[in-house]
């Protein structure tokens, strides 16, 4: 078990099999390799990927799949060769998507599809993988904008 100092959680105990190692770190936070998953909700839909190392570095992260069924890509095989994938199925991996919450809130979050974070989940070593020649961006909307009230 590894301690570690979170902001949002205090001090925490996670079993280090839960580890995940960023080699390259996150793109802009290229010095942080270590995180942990903390769950933020019951159900799953929402965790904070939360460093080891900074005690206020955490990423809100969803599962793409809970919003958005028919999200596909393909993991470039240079990052397959890093990641040690030997298949892309879903047995092998874990998908995550950043969220981003605006300053208007929790309505207008946003997630990053077009840089998916991809985990071995055999070897608990993950990549933030930049997708290419795709259709998806950095901020897709998690609810959809309610519709405005027309006046008559």
């Amino acid at each position: 078990m590894k301690k570690i100092e979170t902001t949002r959680f205090g001090q925490v105990e996670v079993a280090d099999e839960s580890l995940i190692t960023f080699r390259e770190g996150i793109p802009a936070f290229e010095d942080e390799h270590e995180f942990a998953v903390m769950p933020y909700d019951e159900n799953g839909t929402y965790m904070f990927l939360q460093s080891t190392k900074t005690p206020e570095l955490a990423f809100l992260m969803t599962n793409p799949f809970f919003f958005f069924p028919d999200y596909t890509f393909e993991i470039d095989e240079a990052s397959q060769a890093f990641l040690g994938i030997e298949d892309e199925a879903a047995a092998d991996i874990i998908v995550c998507t950043l969220i981003t919450v605006p300053a208007s809130g929790v309505k207008d979050m946003t997630t990053n599809l077009l840089a998916p974070v991809v985990i071995n989940k055999h070897k608990m070593e993950a990549k933030q993988v930049v997708l290419e020649k795709t259709q998806y961006t950095t901020k897709h909307r998690l609810f959809p904008k309610e519709k405005e009230a027309v006046e008559c």
